[in-house]
């Protein structure tokens, strides 16, 4: 068994090495050099500076307005135009299922159902359904939505007044944090948002997203060193450590205001989410391709 932990560790700390730039540099590899604060990242898209510098021009993003987005509300009642559309997207959703599915709500949730919204905001529309409807087995059916709404989102490119629509699939009685919640299908609040002046941490929000951009940039030199597998177990490990943030904040007392949730969006809008996934499908498919 100390001979197996010792192996064990022996890997850990290798690959922890070849992510972090640390440890003994091999022969003939460039020294590495922390990045200037200002500079560009060569994980962020062209046209984008680090997220330091993104963040001066777009902190007035996570500012709180003095009402609801006026193009999807009409005194906090949301616009039966927006109502109508949205329901008949979740049943188009639901109606493209290979089996029968009942809808128990159909809900707006996140920034557009606050006052934090921002051009940035998606129409996070949230589709109720009973998960024990299908199969005792709640993590495989959970499963199985995750994968057809993401491939639904992924498909479709649909805008209401500018606002892409993003579809979850959630669980009856799944506890949801958030201070703002509308059932579309009751046409009323759920949970009704605050306008309160809330101050949000940009600066930590920064460094906890800046922490991430970092270990993403670390895992695209690996996929340029063609180490495709380490560069799949590495994007799992940080998208766990991503949910993992995330779910903190959400649960915190400043839920949707927390660091960790500006943090993920930070990362979402500087489009390394986006990245840090087409990283492991493209080292998957390389790890697969077999030269001629």
């Amino acid at each position: 068994m100390e001979k197996y932990q010792r192996l064990v560790r022996k890997g850990y700390v290798k690959d922890r090495n070849e992510l972090t730039h640390s440890g003994k540099q091999r022969k003939g590899s460039a020294p590495y050099t922390k990045r200037a604060p200002n500079a560009r990242a060569k994980s962020a898209p062209a046209g984008f500076g680090g997220l330091e510098e993104e963040l001066e021009v777009d902190a007035s993003g996570f500012r709180i307005h003095d009402e609801l987005e006026p193009q999807i509300w009409d005194n906090e009642e949301i616009k039966p135009e927006i109502r109508e559309y949205l329901l008949e997207i979740a049943r188009d959703f639901i109606d493209g299922l290979p089996f029968e599915v009942s809808i128990e709500d159909v809900r707006l949730t996140g920034s557009l159902a606050n006052y934090n919204w921002s051009r940035y905001s998606d129409i996070d529309l949230h589709i109720v359904v009973d998960f024990a409807e299908l199969d005792e087995n709640k993590k495989l059916v959970k499963a199985f939505f995750d994968q057809k709404r993401l491939r639904w989102n992924d498909i479709h490119d649909i805008k209401i007044k500018g606002y892409d629509v993003e579809i979850y699939v959630e669980n009856l009685g799944e506890e949801h944090k958030s201070t703002g919640v509308y059932s579309i299908e009751n046409n009323e609040w759920l949970t009704h948002p605050e306008g309160i002046d809330r101050p949000i941490d940009i600066d930590t929000a920064t460094k906890k997203a800046s922490d991430i951009e970092q270990q993403i940039a670390s895992v695209e030199s690996l996929f340029n060193s063609n180490e495709f597998e380490k560069v799949m177990r590495h994007v799992d490990r940080i998208k766990n450590k991503i949910k993992n943030m995330r779910q903190a904040g959400l649960e915190s007392e400043e839920m949707e205001f927390s660091p960790e949730n500006i943090a993920f969006k930070l990362l979402r809008r500087s489009m390394l989410l986006n990245k840090l996934t087409k990283l492991k499908y493209n080292a998957y498919d390389r790890s697969m391709t077999l030269d001629d």
